[in-house]
C-alpha cells in the first residue's frame, strides 16, 4: 500500500462517503413532495388508474416497451464498457504509457492504475445489476398490466405504479452509476481534482431531483399528491 499516496486513499473514501451518502438522501427523502421520483410515482399512479378503465392497453405497452428499450440500451453499453475496461486491465502497460503521455495526467504507478481500473469496474459492474434488476422489474409491470382487471381498482393501480416506482429507482441508481463513473475519471488527473469532480456530480444530481425547473413544471402540473 505504500504506493498509493495517501492522497489517493482520502480521494477514494470521499467519492465513497459521497455517493453513499447521497443514495441514503435520496432514498430517505424520495417520497416527500418536493422530490422528483414522489412526483413522478404520483404520475405513474394516475396511469395506471387510467390503464384499468381502457379497453385497449395497447398504448400502456408501448410505453412500457420504450422504458425497456432505454433500460436494455445502457444495460448493453455497460457491458460493452467492462469489456473495454477488462481489456485495458489485461494491456496496463501500454495504457500506462500512453495516458502519461498526456500533458494533465498524474503519474501514476502500475498499483495506481491497477486501483482506478477495477474501481471503474466495480462502478461498471454495480450499474449492470442495477439496469437488469430494473429490466426485470418493468418485466413485471408488464405482467401485472397483462393481469390487470377492468374497471377502477386503486389498490392494484397503486400496487402497478409501486412496482413501476421501484424500477425506475434502480434504472435511476443505474444512471447515478454512470454521473459517479465520469468523477472517476478526474482520478487519473489528480486526487483533488477526483475529489472536486465527485462533488460537482452531487450538486448536479441534488439540483436535477429537486431544484430543476422540470421538477417545478411537473409539480404544478401533475397530479395532487
Amino acid at each position: 500500500m505504500h504506493e498509493i499516496p495517501v492522497s489517493d486513499i482520502v480521494g477514494l473514501i470521499w467519492f465513497v462517503a459521497v455517493w453513499v451518502g447521497y443514495t441514503w438522501y435520496a432514498d430517505r427523502y424520495a417520497r416527500r413532495p418536493q422530490s422528483l421520483r414522489a412526483v413522478m410515482h404520483a404520475y405513474r399512479e394516475q396511469w395506471m388508474q387510467q390503464m384499468l378503465v381502457r379497453d385497449n392497453r395497447v398504448m400502456d405497452v408501448n410505453i412500457l416497451r420504450n422504458l425497456l428499450q432505454g433500460v436494455t440500451f445502457f444495460a448493453t453499453a455497460t457491458l460493452l464498457v467492462l469489456a473495454g475496461l477488462l481489456t485495458i486491465l489485461g494491456s496496463t502497460d501500454r495504457a500506462i504509457e500512453i495516458v502519461r503521455a498526456l500533458p494533465f495526467a498524474a503519474k501514476t504507478s502500475l498499483l495506481q492504475w491497477e486501483l482506478k481500473l477495477l474501481v471503474l469496474i466495480v462502478i461498471f459492474v454495480y450499474a449492470f445489476f442495477k439496469f437488469s434488476w430494473a429490466l426485470r422489474q418493468f418485466n413485471y409491470c408488464s405482467t401485472l398490466i397483462g393481469a390487470a382487471p377492468k374497471g377502477q381498482d386503486d389498490a392494484f393501480a397503486r400496487l402497478v405504479a409501486e412496482m413501476s416506482t421501484n424500477a425506475s429507482k434502480d434504472f435511476n441508481q443505474g444512471l447515478r452509476a454512470y454521473y459517479f463513473s465520469l468523477a472517476a475519471l478526474g482520478w487519473f488527473v489528480g486526487p483533488w481534482v477526483f475529489m472536486a469532480a465527485t462533488t460537482l456530480v452531487v450538486v448536479v444530481l441534488y439540483v436535477r431531483e429537486y431544484r430543476s425547473s422540470a421538477l417545478h413544471t411537473l409539480r404544478h402540473a401533475g397530479p395532487k399528491q
